[in-house]
């Protein structure tokens, strides 16, 4: 070996780049310094990693299912700006990772992003597409369900901001059925939270309770009634949130559960573009002031 662990470090230090990618390039220059920044810019990945500490709060939703219907897979690719999401190169790439996770059967993050993709990892292969799209991009979340009977996906096709999956099992269970509650999952509001009332942790059940009890349009009313009260909000509140007990999207008439039967809901999954991303906002208006003082 030609170089020094000090020389890894610098070429980090100069490149933003991980560990392993700055042996690499040293290795493959010799140990030349200057020559191995050259090389990380010629694989695109020095650029890219500059790229790395912004904020992608924007991007699309992908999905893959199986040929047999029995697996499938979500994701939520993120970039910077929603002119990027609509970038043909972007919307190809989410769709390749969304059918990566799916032949990978995981959704651990650190998996997916170590496993070989395309004759690469699928970490470097980001980080050519970051320095060739010139934004962030970001593998932020991955989902992967299965199921003995069937399965089902819907990406709301405006924007692909928001997407579901959903896995069935039993007697009746369909494809076309958990596409519908896949679709279902994806326009309602509240988004649910839990499959079945089995499904809610006593805490999340007690928490709530707590609140109503604490609410002033109760403060007064001996306990009976007001047990009797706030029972009902709880259970009205709780099957808002549950899949099982919410309305029937395309028949308001009908709860989900009813829809299915004889078949039931195995799992779920929902996924929002930036759900929980803090947004850089922008103020144009005081960098000018900024600027004018320095």
């Amino acid at each position: 070996m030609s170089f020094t662990a000090k020389d890894v470090a610098e070429l980090r230090r100069i490149t933003n780049v991980g560990m392993m990618k700055c042996k690499e390039a040293l290795s493959e220059c010799n140990g030349n310094i200057d020559e191995a920044v050259n090389y990380l810019r010629q694989k695109g990945i020095a650029g890219a990693a500059k790229k790395i500490a912004n904020v992608a709060a924007e991007g699309i939703i992908a999905s893959a299912v199986a040929a047999d219907k029995k697996s499938v897979a979500l994701v939520e690719i993120n970039c910077q700006t929603d002119f990027v999401a609509k970038n043909d190169d972007f919307i190809a790439l989410s769709k390749k990772v969304a059918n990566f996770v799916l032949e990978q059967k995981t959704d651990n993050l650190e998996t997916l992003l170590a496993a070989d993709f395309e004759g690469k990892s699928l970490n470097d292969s980001i980080l050519e597409q970051i320095s060739k799209i010139g934004e962030k991009l970001e593998l932020r979340r991955a989902a992967f369900i299965a199921s003995d009977t069937v399965v089902g996906a819907y990406v709301h096709p405006v924007g692909s901001k928001v997407g579901a999956i959903v896995a069935l099992t039993g007697d009746s269970a369909s494809e076309e059925k958990a596409a519908d509650v896949a679709m279902h999952i994806t326009a309602s509001s509240p988004t649910p939270e839990f499959r079945s009332r089995d499904d809610i942790p006593a805490e999340v059940i007690e928490s709530e309770k707590q609140i109503e009890l604490g609410k002033e349009d109760l403060a007064g009313k001996p306990e009976e009634i007001k047990e009797k009260i706030v029972e009902g909000r709880i259970n009205k509140l709780l099957a808002s949130k549950t899949l099982d007990e919410q309305a029937f999207i395309k028949n308001p008439d009908q709860k989900v559960k009813d829809y299915l039967a004889p078949a039931t809901i195995q799992s779920f999954i929902y996924l929002k573009v930036g759900e929980g991303v803090e947004k850089k906002e922008d103020n144009f208006a005081d960098e000018v002031a900024s600027m004018m003082k320095s």
